[in-house]
């Protein structure tokens, strides 16, 4: 059989048991299909977590060795089912995805994106926890992205970005898309760009805004590292403005800690940015004005970042096909109507990972058009709860032995 006709024979299988799962059929028996040129992926029945929700695992033998994995399959067409961003209700905090489920009352979620998880090349000053990419939660944007020098995560294909998003729109239809800062500081006659919001890293000569959303976190690490290299040393040239009201109500040259009130706006800068807010005298009129603009359009009701890995059925070149790794995975089906979160077990459970190139052709043979890379490794987490009660039960087996605390995640809801 050809490997065109060997992927089409698993996507069928797939669509055999979604039709299943959403017409209330019985769920199907455990099969397997080549999913490409020496691999056999493997597809366990279908549970259903919640009506438009399915759990199933799947196994295959990857470059490394054996893979296991876990798949909620969500509907989004289904009217009683929608999908949010999980955080721990600030920017700059972690927690685990079951106790962000439980919270929030999700029937199933994963982990999401890459966060700023060590310090040790800048030694005395804190992780902030925040995620890497933007972040929108319920409609609101929470957070823009840092410079790609800056991010965490493994080596992604050309042309990819920190802006890069996994979106639900407000029209409940999921997209990759991309999430642009646009915001100014305004005093006087004087415009200053601003090119960070809620961000644990500002580009070298910016200026950053914090609200409420960020945090108690220090936002001293905002003005280390440069735009091109994480590691290098913090700025010596900083500056805060505190804004409330419309008005400068506190200046100082180095950057502070503790929760910002909500109605204050405190802006970071660094190098040329801190020299523009030194102007800055207290009691002086300032309006900050920032919005996140999506490439594709259209209102969003949830976005959180990580890297795509699959446009259209078609892998981006440039994936790493060589290092296997414990990965999650968001994809994207049926138009725009069909959520696949994905985790794989850890190596605490003798399994080998995937590689990229690898993870972007098992989301394509599972159904996915488009698919998007999220946190790996010990953050891999996938659970699921009862609606009707219970408390959120971690499916596959995280990498540490137990699920580890992470910036946020993708929730799946019932009502």
């Amino acid at each position: 059989m050809s490997r065109r006709g060997s992927r089409v024979r698993a996507v069928l299988s797939v669509l055999v048991a979604w039709v299943s799962l959403v017409g209330g059929g019985t769920a199907w028996s455990a099969s397997s299909a080549p999913a490409r040129e020496g691999a056999e992926l493997r597809v366990g029945a279908v549970s259903a977590v919640a009506p438009g929700v399915g759990y199933r695992e799947f196994s295959l033998k990857g470059r490394h060795g054996p893979a296991h994995g876990h798949l909620l399959t969500v509907d989004l067409r289904e009217r009683r089912v929608s999908v949010d961003l999980l955080y721990p209700g600030t920017v700059a905090a972690r927690s685990g995805i079951s106790q962000l489920a439980d919270r929030r009352g999700a029937v199933g979620g994963v982990n999401g994106d890459f966060f700023n998880i060590a310090e040790q090349q800048h030694p005395g000053v804190e992780a902030t926890g925040a995620p890497v990419g933007p972040a929108v939660a319920g409609g609101r944007s929470l957070k823009a992205a840092v410079p790609y020098g800056q991010r965490f995560g493994p080596d992604t294909p050309r042309g990819v970005s920190t802006e890069d998003v996994l979106a639900v729109g407000t029209d409940r239809v999921a997209r990759l898309d991309r999430l642009r800062l646009d915001g100014v500081v305004r005093a006087g006659e004087d415009e200053l760009e601003l090119s960070g919001f809620n961000q644990y890293a500002l580009p070298v000569g910016g200026v950053g805004a914090y609200t409420a959303d960020w945090g108690s976190a220090s936002r001293l690490r905002a003005t280390c590292g440069t735009d091109n290299d994480r590691g290098a040393p913090c700025s010596r040239t900083t500056y805060e403005v505190t804004v409330r009201g419309g008005r400068v109500t506190a200046v100082s040259r180095r950057p502070g800690r503790g929760p910002v009130p909500r109605g204050t706006v405190v802006l970071v800068g660094r190098e040329g940015g801190a020299r523009d807010l030194s102007r800055l005298e207290v009691g002086e009129e300032v309006d900050v004005v920032r919005r996140l603009r999506s490439r594709e359009g259209g209102a969003l009701r949830c976005a959180l970042g990580g890297f795509p890995i699959l446009r259209d059925g078609r892998a981006l070149r440039g994936l790493d096909a060589v290092t296997g790794a414990v990965r999650t995975a968001a994809g994207v089906g049926g138009h725009g109507h069909r959520l696949y979160l994905l985790a794989l077990d850890g190596r605490a459970a003798y399994r080998s990972g995937l590689t990229l190139a690898e993870l972007a052709a098992t989301m394509r043979d599972l159904g996915a058009e488009d698919a998007f890379n999220l946190d790996g490794g010990g953050s891999s987490t996938l659970v699921t709860r009862d609606p009707h009660g219970g408390r959120a039960a971690v499916r596959n087996h995280p990498s540490g032995g137990a699920e580890r605390a992470v910036a946020n995640g993708i929730g799946v809801f019932v009502r």
